[in-house]
This record gives C-alpha cells, sequence and structure tokens, in this order.
C-alpha cells in the first residue's frame, strides 16, 4: 500500500488531486467492505471503477457496478459502495463543488460507529 494512503476500516484511499476547485482521490475497498451511508452538502462526486464490482446504492437504487462504469452523485443525495466480488473493488473519485474536507461527510448508516451524535 502507498505510504500516502489515509486507511479506513473498509479499505484505503489516496489523493491524487487537491486542487481549489476539485479533488482526485483512488479508493480501494477490500472484499465485503462498504463505505458507510452518507451525503454531502458541499460537492458533487463522480465515481468511475477501475477494477472489481459491486453495488452502488444511490438514494433509494442498487445499482451493479463492474471496472468501466461511472456514477454521478448529486449533492445531499445518500450514497455507498459495497465491495461484492472476491478482490478488491477500485474507483477514481472526482470531486467538484464548494468543499471537500472529510467534515463535509454526514452519515447516516455505518458498520464501523462512526456516526456523530446530533448536537
Amino acid at each position: 500500500m502507498n505510504t500516502n494512503a489515509e486507511e479506513r476500516p473498509w479499505g484505503y484511499y489516496i489523493v491524487l488531486a487537491d486542487e481549489k476547485d476539485h479533488k482526485v482521490k483512488r479508493i480501494v475497498v477490500y472484499p465485503g467492505g462498504r463505505l458507510s451511508l452518507q451525503r454531502h452538502r458541499l460537492r458533487t462526486e463522480h465515481w468511475f471503477v477501475l477494477s472489481g464490482e459491486g453495488i452502488v446504492t444511490l438514494g433509494d437504487e442498487d445499482i451493479p457496478v463492474q471496472a468501466g462504469r461511472s456514477i454521478d452523485i448529486p449533492v445531499h443525495f445518500l450514497h455507498r459502495i459495497v465491495n461484492k466480488g472476491k478482490g478488491d473493488l477500485t474507483i477514481i473519485e472526482i470531486q467538484s463543488g464548494q468543499g471537500f474536507s472529510e467534515d463535509d461527510i454526514e452519515r447516516v448508516e455505518d458498520d464501523y460507529g462512526r456516526i456523530k451524535a446530533k448536537r
């Protein structure tokens, strides 16, 4: 794994570009892993699947994905991805909008206990 990788319980990501008007990540989800069901207030995301296979939840729809498929995630849309394959699921995520901080993640469901209590 790259030394610049940010480890997560489901896998890891590497920031490839972090500019004022966009951010690009390479995200690797291990077999059986899934991201939290989440949404963002400040950004849209475009996911391009490089390898592996999985299911993207986008709003109330479950969309099977594999290498070569892409998904657009609008602002405020609930979304997640789960790796349903036997190997790593790798995606390129392109963020655009008004902010790219990890603080712009509102988790609704999370397998790893990372939901913050409402104040």
